[in-house]
């Protein structure tokens, strides 16, 4: 089925497949397409590339080509939230359609990736992504293969569907609790406020109202059940989150009732976070370091709840590997090991 014949004597052949051009330190992409035809002009430019012979490819029933290949893989394995981009050098890449909740199916993806000559990477679940961005890569080792291969990973997609997809972000409506005497009584001025009001508006969510609270459990409790009362489909409680006798947040929101999830979670920053449920309704207690961190436990787990999860406490414990933040000089999150499981 592939033949080698000389480059010169390969002017008008059409290529079948991508020609890569490697410049150390400069540059590393296609030099020639997949469907350009040969020109006489080429020929130079293809020797320095290495290509002193051309393959011509007489493809018979039954076997695929690589492009076509990643294709099928890329379709079969994309839900909903994902588009595909062009097939370069026989790499199809999926791309986030919208904002949103990446989540890949991780034992279905191992299972197509146990498969001869098969390649398909993903960025890690539960990861926060932006429309326009690639979030996964597929592609066929050899220039083309058996179609047999590809149809048995079009029915592991089957079987585990879907691999991946973007789930859209909910827009809720958010309530805020501020404890702490010393911003009730306005000795220091709130800094929580605007940090969780800029985080959910660009997830697409409104704090539609902030109520500010001394240190006192029976007021704390009143004010979150305002809340649940005007409708509120998260409250976020800020501050007051420490060991410190002072702190009262974690007993009001025990106060409240319902299932405590979890008081403690193994990530730094972000170890006093603090989840529960009042019915269908999470109530967080968010640790002071939200306010200065870019990335704390808050952006592993509401981007989650936003997504529709329901937050287990197998799900915190997870967050251990991983958990810990290095610090960079340049904070890269969510492109770093962060959250990651």
């Amino acid at each position: 089925m592939v033949k080698d014949i000389p480059v010169q004597e390969a002017v008008g052949k059409v290529l079948f497949h991508d020609i890569t051009r490697i410049a150390p330190g400069e540059f590393k992409g296609r030099a020639f397409k997949k469907g350009h035809i040969i020109r006489e002009e080429d020929v130079p430019m293809l020797m320095n590339l290495g290509k002193n012979n051309i393959c011509i490819l007489d493809l018979k029933d039954g076997y695929v080509h690589e492009d076509d290949a990643a294709y099928r893989i890329a379709r079969a394995a994309s839900g909903r939230g994902i588009g595909l981009a062009e097939a370069v050098e026989g790499k199809v890449k999926m791309v986030a359609a919208t904002n949103g909740l990446l989540k890949v199916n991780v034992e279905g993806l191992n299972v197509i990736n146990s498969v001869e000559q098969i390649v398909l990477a993903t960025l890690h679940t539960n990861q926060q992504v932006v429309a326009d961005v690639p979030i996964a890569g597929t592609r066929i080792i050899p220039l083309f293969t058996d179609e047999a291969r590809i149809l048995a990973v079009e029915e592991i997609c089957c079987e585990y569907f879907p691999i991946m997809e973007v789930v859209p972000f909910r827009s809720l409506k958010v309530g805020l609790v501020t404890t702490g005497s010393e911003i009730y009584h306005g000795r220091i001025s709130d800094k929580f406020g605007p940090v969780v009001r800029e985080k959910f508006a660009a997830m697409g969510s409104e704090v539609f109202r902030q109520i500010l609270v001394p240190d006192d459990v029976a007021v704390i409790v009143r004010a979150i059940h305002e809340l649940l009362e005007q409708g509120a489909d998260m409250i976020i409680a800020s501050g007051g989150m420490s060991v410190d006798p002072d702190d009262r947040t974690p007993a009001a929101i025990r106060g409240v009732g319902g299932e405590v999830i979890t008081y403690g979670s193994p990530t730094f920053p972000g170890s006093m976070f603090m989840l529960s449920y009042s019915g269908s309704t999470p109530v967080i207690g968010l640790p002071g370091c939200a306010m200065y961190h870019k990335a704390t436990i808050f952006d592993l787990i509401v981007p989650r709840l936003l997504a529709g999860d329901r937050v287990s406490r197998a799900d915190i414990v997870s967050l251990g590997h991983g958990g810990f933040c290095a610090s960079c000089a340049e904070c890269r999150y969510p492109n770093c090991s962060f959250g990651k499981i």
